[in-house]
This record gives C-alpha cells, structure tokens and sequence, in this order.
C-alpha cells in the first residue's frame, strides 16, 4: 500500500460526506453544526478536515462553488498559452515532482496492448481508493473507485488494452504511485492511446495545478480549433487520471461538464488543489 498519512482513503470517505453536507448546508451552516452531523467533536472535526484539505471547512466551502471555478476561468483563460511560453510541460517540474512520459508508437496502439504486460494494484491516496495500472516503462492507468466500484474501475481500465496481460504485482508500480499521491519525487508515465489522444492529453499536461482551462482552448493550443467535440472526448478517456490533470478542462462557460469518474471527484479535486495552492 501507499506509505501515506495513516487512514487517508478513510479521511477522503469522511471528506465526501461532509462535502455533501457542506453543499446541502450553505454558507450559512456553522462548524457545530457540521460536526454534530458528523458525529465528531468541533475540534476533532476541524483538525481532520485540515489535515485533509490544508483550510478549513468553510474556506473549502468557497472552493466548491461553481462561481470559483467561472473565477479561475476568468483568471487564468491563457493558461496554455502562458505555459508554453515559459516552457512548462510534461517533462518539466510540476510543483515538486518530475514528471516523464513517453507515448506508444501508433502502430502499438492499433494492436491495443498485445504483447504487453501490464502490472496493477490497489492504493490508497487523498482522493480515496486509487487502481493503479503500468507498465515497464511508467504508469498507464489511474482509475478511483470512491464515486463507482473496484469492479468498474477495473473492466473500464482493462477494455482500453484487451490484448494485454494484466498481473496484479503492486510492488511493480508502487513507487510511482507514491511519487504521484505524495507530489514530490518521479513518476514515470507510459501514455498509451492514439496519436490525438496524445495531443490533447499532452496538452493538459502543461496546465498548472489549481488553474484550469477550457475545452476549446484545448483545441486550439493543438491546432485543430473546430475540434472541440474530439478533444472533449480524448479529455474523458484520459486513462491517467489526478496526473493527466483532465479534472482541470472546464466548459467555456466555466461549467465543470463532464468527469470520467463522477463530478464529485472533479469538484473535490478542484478544490484540493485551490486549497493546497492556498497553503
């Protein structure tokens, strides 16, 4: 398992409850009242939703609004023009950890995973329990389970490469995960997809964490700017989710649109980077 703070992936099922709680409450529900509903004392509640998300429960609060994802839009709608600028990218450093990736060759692709062998394992993380995926090259597949099932985030990672040999050997890719989870260290990333896919994913790569993008956007910093529909549906089969940052690409109006693994996830996602962005 992941040698995390001890019971995240318990903290992440507290976290969802009070972040439906939070949204069910308003603005106008008081820390008592939150952590009476949550069975736990003010104060124990209080250190444990911090520990989690870095502020507290009614900073959080703003963080999960619609209003501050249309804010961060507004903000920051040149952000893949500003990355690329600077020359931030997929093998340069994103906050404290290395990330470096290679893509499948086309004709890898087309022969969807044969010859391949592919090493899997359950993990904890921050955002519950994680199916990690990869090869001898990096991690290909990232799937949570808080907002489906084991069995789903496993029939839906596997259907990607149904020529592959898939192993369960944690210890393979565990350092990997660690590294991803964890934020510092180098994580090793296998892309396994066709050639557009590539693009579009590359390209969400060079977002920054707690800043976001749009879908045309998108589709414009890869030269195909009528393709937005396409991009739209490379975003959603991003296998590697959290680091294939695809929770990041809003809807030009700065609705979330869509999430492969529950809107849920998307919104506390956001809001944990804005919040650790904070801190």
């Amino acid at each position: 398992m992941l040698h995390q703070p001890p019971e995240q992936g318990y903290h992440y099922n507290v976290m969802r409850r009070a972040i439906d709680l939070i949204d069910a409450g308003g603005p106008s529900l008081t820390l008592d009242q939150l952590a009476n509903q949550m069975g736990m004392s003010p104060a124990h509640f209080q250190r444990l939703f911090s520990q989690w998300a870095g502020v507290s429960p009614k900073r959080f609060q703003q963080y999960l609004t619609l209003g501050h994802a249309k804010a961060l839009l507004a903000a920051h709608f040149t952000t893949l023009e500003a990355a690329h600028a600077t020359g931030l990218s997929g093998t340069g450093r994103l906050h404290d950890l290395f990330l470096r990736w290679e893509a499948m060759s086309p004709g890898d692709f087309a022969r969807r995973g044969a010859d391949l062998t592919i090493h899997f394992g359950w993990f904890d993380s921050p955002f519950g329990e994680v199916l990690a995926m990869g090869t001898g090259r990096g991690l290909c597949g990232l799937g949570f389970t808080a907002e489906s099932s084991r069995g789903l985030a496993m029939a839906d990672l596997t259907a990607r490469w149904p020529n592959a040999q898939f192993t369960e050997n944690p210890n393979a890719i565990a350092a990997w995960v660690e590294a991803a989870f964890a934020g510092k260290g180098e994580t090793a990333l296998h892309m396994i997809g066709a050639p557009f896919q590539i693009k579009v994913w590359e390209a969400l790569l060079r977002i920054p964490s707690g800043q976001v993008t749009t879908y045309s956007e998108i589709a414009q910093s890869i030269g195909t700017p009528r393709a937005v529909r396409a991009v739209g549906t490379a975003v959603g089969r991003n296998p590697v989710s959290w680091l294939i940052p695809c929770h990041r690409a809003l809807r030009k109006s700065g609705g979330l649109g869509g999430y492969h693994w529950g809107l849920p996830m998307k919104r506390a996602m956001l809001a944990y980077e804005s919040a650790r962005a904070e801190g």
